[in-house]
This record gives structure tokens, sequence and C-alpha cells, in this order.
């Protein structure tokens, strides 16, 4: 993801030798016409009258007020999709989340360690009207992964989307890099991604609906100093999310990815001027992007029609880094 992205960058610019970093929303009624002559009326005939269009009118209203119930509670029942995300309890995950939430999904909001920041998520979707619970895993372990996809369906009854965000960097040059740091990247990154994609798919595929987005980085395309451990497991993520969609587009299933470059967030709020200069160096639109306007395309992935023919592609969101 972006958040790495610039980890990274720093990395590099710092082997580089060149800087130093800073502590890091009608009812038709149809009736049958008659043709009526006209005959003169006396004034109680046209009260009469009067009275049975005004009692018409009353009927009409009440119609057009019970279909319109109807339909909202349809509506309440067919566009309340539930979307599990990983990874979701701060930074890109937290605003996906906050998205999904706000626009009618049931979200559960997955984290492995910050329970406190997941409750606060949840917390600011139900504040919105919306329904969610947080869950804690880690989704590189199968036995968290089935735990996870069980408390949605035993919450809500399905998983409609799933998005796989969950991700953790070990960075440092391939030279020094330790089977550990190559390992843990890998693990969570992309078998995490294999993992929990298999599990909601079963039950995607029984209803033959849904939707996959796998959040992937630049990185995954280019290529980045210092993190051949990131970088092979976001590739890995795109080549999965290509295969993904082949495999389950009988089934009606999308499956796409979405690549960050660099995005603002806790570590680049740290920054020195000359290190985010020479970063933003990079970005032709010269600007962090920001991680509600990765939402914003993941959100529309996830639940607008218009992206129902839409599969296996990977949407970079960088600013123009990878043109």
């Amino acid at each position: 993801m972006a958040f790495s992205a610039t980890g990274s960058a720093l990395m590099a610019l710092k082997s580089e030798g060149r800087i130093t970093t800073p502590d890091n929303k009608i009812c038709n009624f149809l009736q049958p016409f008659r043709l009526i002559q006209l005959q003169p009326r006396n004034y109680s005939s046209l009260q009469c009258r009067s009275n049975s269009k005004n009692s018409f009118s009353s009927v009409v209203k009440a119609q057009a007020i019970t279909v319109e119930q109807a339909a909202a509670q349809v509506t309440s029942k067919t566009e309340a999709p539930v979307v599990i995300v990983t990874g979701a309890s701060r930074g890109i995950g937290k605003a996906i989340s906050l998205a999904l939430g706000k626009a009618g999904c049931k979200v559960l909001v997955n984290y492995a360690r910050s329970s406190k920041e997941a409750e606060e998520v949840c917390k600011e979707i139900e504040a919105c009207g919306g329904q969610a619970l947080s869950f804690g895993g880690d989704v590189s372990k199968e036995a968290d992964v089935e735990a996870m996809i069980k408390t949605a369906v035993d919450a809500w009854g399905t998983v409609d989307v799933l998005i796989n965000n969950a991700g953790i960097t070990r960075d440092g040059l391939l030279m020094r890099m330790t089977t550990k740091q190559w390992q843990e990247v890998i693990d969570l990154n992309l078998t995490g991604v294999y993992l929990c994609t298999q599990a909601a798919a079963k039950i995607m595929m029984k209803k033959k609906k849904g939707k996959i987005i796998n959040i992937a980085s630049v990185v995954g395309l280019v290529g980045n100093f210092g993190q051949a451990n990131y970088s092979a497991a976001k590739a890995g993520v795109i080549g999965l999310t290509k295969t993904v969609a082949k495999e389950y587009a009988s089934r009606n299933i999308n499956v796409n990815a979405v690549a960050p470059g660099f995005i603002a967030s806790d570590m680049t709020a740290k920054l020195g001027d000359d290190i985010e200069k020479k970063i933003l160096g990079q970005v032709p639109l010269g600007r962090y992007g920001q991680p509600e306007e990765v939402a914003g395309v993941v959100e529309f992935l996830a639940i607008n029609p218009a992206a129902n023919y839409i599969t296996g592609q990977v949407l970079t969101i960088d600013g123009g880094m990878v043109m």
C-alpha cells in the first residue's frame, strides 16, 4: 500500500546519502375512463361530487403511502450489502469502512491488534445510522479467517463484498533481509488475501453474486527500493486478482484490485519539508493522495451498479506516478 511505499522511499533516499529523516434516494393507478354526458348540475350535486373527489384523493394518498413504505422495506432488505474489510481500524481500511458504512452497508471491521480504533470505526458507522461490528483476527491464519466469515454470516446471513486491505511492511535491502522479514510480509499480504478470497467466494458462489476488491500497490507494478518482500507480495496480489477474476466470472463474482501510490498517513505527517519535496517530486499531481480518495474508488467497485462490468482490473490511484 501507499503507506509503506512512503517508508521505503525514505529508505531509498537515505541510502543514497541525500537526506536525513526526522524522528518517523408513482404509483400508477390504472382506472377505466367513462364518457359522461354533461348535464346541468345543482350546487348540492356539485358538493356531493366534491366530497367524492376528496374521498378518492384520500384513498390515493393512503395507497401511495403504503407503496412507499413497502418500497422502503424492500430497499432496506435488498440494498444493504454485507461487507468485510480487513485491516480496517485505521488508514485506508478505516476510510473504506466508513465510506461503505455511510453508504448503507453492514460492515465487519477486521483488525489484528488495534481493538480500540476498530471499535471507534464501528461507532462512527453506527452514528450515521449504519450497522457494524468488529472482529479481531490474523487473516494469515486459516482458522481466524473462517471465524471471521462465520461471524459475518451469523450476524447478517451472508457476505456480499470482501475488501482485502490488511498488510504490513518489513522493509530492508534484499542483501540484509531475513527469512522472517520475507515470510511475515508474504504470509499476511499475499497468503491472507488468498485465504479470505477463498473463504468468502464459497458464499458468493452459492448465490452467484459478489464483489472482491484487493488493495495492492503501485509497488507491485514497478517495484521499490528496499521492499523486495512487499513488492513481491503486491505483485502476487495483482496476479491473484486477475486469475480469480477469470475463475469466478461465470459465477457473477467481480474481482478487481486498487493500487494506491503515496497516500497521506501518520507517517507522512511527520516528514520534514525537504523529504516531502523529494517524495512529491515523483508525483505529477504534486501531492499525497487521501485515504478517502482510495475509499471512493473502492466504494464504486463494491456497490455501484456501473461497476458490474468491470473485473480483473488494476486501478491505480497514484497522482500519475505510473503511466
